[in-house]
C-alpha cells in the first residue's frame, strides 16, 4: 500500500521551497533565466508607474464629502493597489512566460521521475502551438480572476466590511497563484482549467499551502524576482507527488 498523499498547508509550502532549490540544478538554469529576466523588467517598469500616479488616483478616487476620511482611506488604498500590482504584475509576467513554464515543469517532473530530458518540440509550428495554447490558458485564469476580484475589492470600500477585505484577498490571491503554476503540469497532461480547480478543491490546504507560500514570497524584495520559476518548479514537484494519478502496480 503507498503511503499517503500530502494534504496539509505546511506540506504545501514546502513544495514551495524545494521548486526554489531545484533552479539550481544544472539543466533547469537554461529555461530558468529567460522567465527570470522577463520578471526583473516588467516588476520594475510596474512599481515606477505605481509609485509615480498613486497619489493622483488616490485624489480622483477620495470625493471632497469624504475628505476628512482621507487618513483611513489612504492606507486600504495603498493595500489594494499593493496586492493588485503583485498579483496582476504575476498575471502578465506569466502570460509572456507561459510557453517557458511550462517546458521548465515538464523538465522538472522528468528529473523527478529519472527521465531523459527531452528537448522541446522543435519547428515554429510547435513553438506557435505551445505560445498559443499557453496564452489560451492565461487568459482563462485571468477571466477567472477578474469575476472574483471585482467583488473583493469593492469590499475595501464599505466601512466595517474593510477590515476583513485584506484578509479575504490574501485568500483569493494564495488560492489563484496555486491555480496558476499547477496549470503549468497539469496542461502538459492534457487537464483543462475546470478539472485543475476540481483536483485542487479536493486538497485545499496543500493549495492554500502552497499558494500562500508563493504569495509571501513574491512579497519579498528579491526574492519575488525568482518567485515565479520557484513556484512553477515546486507546482511540478506537487503534480509529481500528490496530484498525479498514483501508477497502477
Amino acid at each position: 500500500m503507498s503511503a499517503p498523499r500530502p494534504r496539509s498547508p505546511l506540506a504545501g509550502a514546502q513544495y514551495f521551497v524545494r521548486g526554489l532549490r531545484l533552479l539550481a540544478h544544472p539543466r533547469l538554469r537554461g529555461v530558468v533565466a529567460l522567465p527570470l529576466a522577463i520578471n526583473t523588467l516588467l516588476f520594475a517598469a510596474a512599481i515606477t508607474y505605481v509609485a509615480s500616479d498613486f497619489h493622483a488616483w488616490v485624489d480622483r478616487l477620495v470625493p471632497a464629502w469624504l475628505e476628512w476620511l482621507r487618513w483611513l482611506l489612504w492606507p486600504l488604498f495603498a493595500i489594494a493597489a499593493l496586492l493588485a500590482l503583485f498579483y496582476g504584475f504575476t498575471l502578465v509576467a506569466n502570460v509572456v512566460g507561459a510557453p517557458f513554464n511550462a517546458v521548465l515543469a515538464a523538465r522538472v517532473e522528468a528529473l523527478l521521475r529519472g527521465d531523459s530530458v527531452q528537448p522541446a518540440a522543435a519547428g515554429s509550428g510547435a513553438t506557435l502551438r505551445e505560445a498559443l495554447h499557453g496564452l489560451g490558458s492565461e487568459l482563462r485564469k485571468l477571466g477567472y480572476f477578474a469575476v472574483r476580484a471585482v467583488p473583493l475589492l469593492v469590499l475595501f470600500l464599505i466601512p466595517g466590511v474593510n477590515a476583513a477585505a485584506p484578509f479575504l484577498w490574501l485568500t483569493f490571491s494564495a488560492w489563484m497563484l496555486a491555480l496558476e503554476y499547477l496549470d503549468y503540469p497539469m496542461g502538459n497532461h492534457g487537464i483543462d482549467f475546470r478539472e485543475q480547480r476540481r483536483r485542487l478543491r479536493a486538497r485545499p490546504g496543500l493549495a492554500f499551502g502552497f499558494g500562500g507560500a508563493t504569495l509571501g514570497a513574491t512579497l519579498v524584495p528579491g526574492l519575488n524576482f525568482i518567485a515565479m520559476p520557484a513556484a512553477v518548479a515546486g507546482a511540478a514537484v506537487m503534480w509529481v507527488e500528490a496530484l498525479a494519478p498514483e501508477p497502477t502496480p
